[in-house]
């Protein structure tokens, strides 16, 4: 769009009396060829809403813990067509400095199947979108031809050679929602200082190019290839090295219900199951298809556990299934139900989940491994606000175990510089349900979770025990680990500052507290100002993370809690652990001392009712 699209009387008459804000407004009013976003922004300008406008047009979309994301809507600092031209645009100048071979290897753009009516937007859209940017100049792009799990992307990265890769979606988040998601060439999220890169490249190409807005080249250009035949086979393949006991599979009487709330899962998890030698799991009828507006959960994140799982117990009871596997909209979560023998439904949480999976990809190794196998080579990996059982578990059995940052991105890039270390990791986790087994992905998936779940539910039947009673074995032989999870909403950043710094100087300047209510604090780790007691120069060990506030506290009766911001969300969350030694089996009691702590925790250290916070409606 040259200047001339908009009539530019119209827009002088209608000055906001800034500067910077006309300046903004008329940007977008020349850039945007989506009718409905440019149609929004018209109508703030003639009503003078100027605040929204300021809103909408003065700020941008930074790399959070996974990509960036925001609303879909009109702004530069929502998810739109224009906002994804410009970062994809920065993207193909960052990439073109950084690779002389990347318009031959290529570029990989995936999507869910989000979408917004109201603003003309949908993740197909968009990623025709982006491919249609690098398509214009000459760069080979691998578009899905129809809409994959976000795991897709980074394994269709390394298996085609790719110098990167985009997914468009927003995961769980509510449906308002979108996202564009990272990948590099290693096969793992970009972190830092390539996110950084990247927003500086975006700023200096703002203005779309010709030939951006041409979202029919995937369907014209000759350098675009489809690689889903390709992908899916060998994803479905690759799948295979981690299943370990077919025949059981094939003889199983067992039956699971898959829900894929709405979105991508489906035929992927279909074919995982076919893949190891499973009858398919029973969908949800009213969940199986794609839905933008998810309509039958109240909001599409299965971590929110038995409220949103309501339809898949219910058909899991009708089908006499006694396991229930739940994917997350793009499909790279997995939730886990299993019908107790009274009746209820127990949700494992990630961090239950996490100890079956550690306790099978260890025994299934040490079972499989060759005579010479150095146990000290293997590695499992955890996100630091994620539970310390691999740690224990990792402790008694002699293999490694390491700690990120969270966010998978983090997990991603270390497991690949393992690997290209000649090591073995076998497993690695983030409590919020994330989960990597193997390494053919090096990134979370829920589609290769769930089957591994289903072997791992299916060998246990052989031995008369279901998952509950397996993890109790596991907590009984390596030690309790009781861990809780949940987050208040805070829309007003200032307030989430203020709670944070306030603990930064608790009794007076830089002091954090030494204790909280009647618990004694052992150390504090802050990740914001890389700060740790517990180390004898006070740095903290993993990087700093100045963009997001995270604390941890060590409590002398064992206890680890974390209190940060959501890299993707207006939460704070908090996380919670009591670790026990082997031998130490009362249950009821660390229950009891953890919820007692974290009602300290959130008494003295949120001050919810004077700092206006809302609890999750749990």
């Amino acid at each position: 769009g040259a200047p001339g699209d908009v009539n530019s009387n119209v827009l002088v008459a209608r000055s906001t009396g800034d500067a910077q804000l006309d300046k903004a407004v008329w940007q977008w009013l020349s850039w945007d060829k989506n009718q409905k976003t440019k149609e929004q922004i018209e109508s703030l300008l003639q009503d003078g809403k100027h605040k929204e406008l300021r809103d909408r047009l003065c700020c941008r979309l930074t790399f959070g813990t996974a990509g960036l994301r925001s609303a879909m809507g009109a702004g530069f600092c929502y998810i739109n067509d224009l906002t994804v031209i410009q970062s994809t645009q920065g993207i193909y100048k960052y990439l073109e400095r950084n690779f002389s071979d990347f318009k031959q290897r290529g570029f990989v753009v995936g999507y869910d199947t989000r979408g917004q009516v109201t603003s003309n937007c949908s993740s197909k859209k968009l990623a025709k979108l982006t491919a249609a940017v690098l398509l214009a100049k000459d760069v080979l792009v691998y578009f899905f031809s129809t809409y994959v799990p976000t795991p897709f992307v980074p394994y269709a990265v390394q298996q085609l050679g790719a110098v990167a890769g985009v997914m468009i979606t927003a995961s769980h988040n509510r449906k308002e929602d979108n996202g564009y998601k990272v990948y590099w060439e290693n096969g793992a999220q970009i972190t830092s200082p390539h996110d950084k890169e990247i927003i500086k490249c975006i700023e200096e190409c703002v203005e779309p190019w010709n030939g951006s807005w041409n979202e029919n080249l995937v369907d014209t250009s000759p350098l675009r290839q489809d690689p889903l035949k390709k992908i899916c086979d060998s994803y479905m393949e690759d799948l295979t090295k981690i299943c370990y006991h077919r025949e059981l599979n094939e003889q199983s009487s067992l039956k699971f219900v898959h829900t894929s709330f709405h979105g991508v899962g489906h035929d992927y998890v279909q074919l995982a199951f076919k893949a190891f030698g499973f009858q398919p799991p029973i969908p949800v009828p009213e969940q199986k298809d794609p839905d933008p507006d998810f309509s039958t959960v109240k909001c599409p994140n299965p971590e929110e556990g038995e409220s949103v799982l309501e339809l898949s117990l219910r058909l899991a009871e009708k089908e006499d299934a006694k396991v229930v596997v739940a994917t997350d909209p793009d499909a790279d979560r997995l939730a886990v139900a299993e019908q107790q023998e009274n009746g209820c439904w127990k949700v494992f949480s990630g961090n239950e989940l996490a100890a079956l999976f550690g306790w099978w990809m260890f025994s299934r190794w040490k079972e499989n491994c060759s005579p010479d196998a150095d146990v000290r080579n293997v590695y499992m990996l955890a996100t630091t606000v994620s539970s310390k059982i691999l740690r224990a578990i990792a402790l008694r059995e002699g293999f490694h175990f390491e700690e990120t940052l969270p966010g998978f991105k983090w997990i991603g890039s270390r497991v690949k510089n393992l690997l290209d270390n000649g090591k073995e990791v076998l497993f690695a986790f983030e409590e919020s349900i994330g989960f990597m087994c193997g390494t053919s992905v090096l990134d979370k998936d829920g589609v290769s979770a769930a089957v591994v779940i289903a072997e791992m539910a299916t060998y246990l039947q052989g031995q008369s025990l279901t998952l509950a009673q397996k993890l109790v074995d596991i907590y009984e032989t390596y030690g309790y680990h009781i861990s809780k999870t949940s987050y208040f909403l805070c829309y007003d950043p200032p307030t989430i500052k203020r709670i944070f710094e306030r603990l930064r100087n608790f009794d007076g300047p830089q002091s954090y507290p030494r204790c909280c209510g009647v618990y004694n604090i052992l150390h504090v780790r802050d990740i914001t100002t890389g700060y740790d007691s517990s180390q004898l120069n006070k740095k903290s060990v993993l990087p700093v993370s100045k963009s997001s506030q995270m604390i941890t506290f060590t409590f002398q009766n064992g206890c680890v809690a974390t209190l940060r911001t959501s890299g993707t969300e207006p939460k704070i969350k908090y996380y919670a652990e009591m670790c026990a030694l082997p031998g130490h089996s009362d249950r009821s009691m660390l229950e009891e001392e953890l919820q007692k702590l974290i009602e300290a925790l959130i008494e003295n250290f949120l001050e919810p009712a004077k700092n206006g916070l809302t609890w999750r409606s749990a």
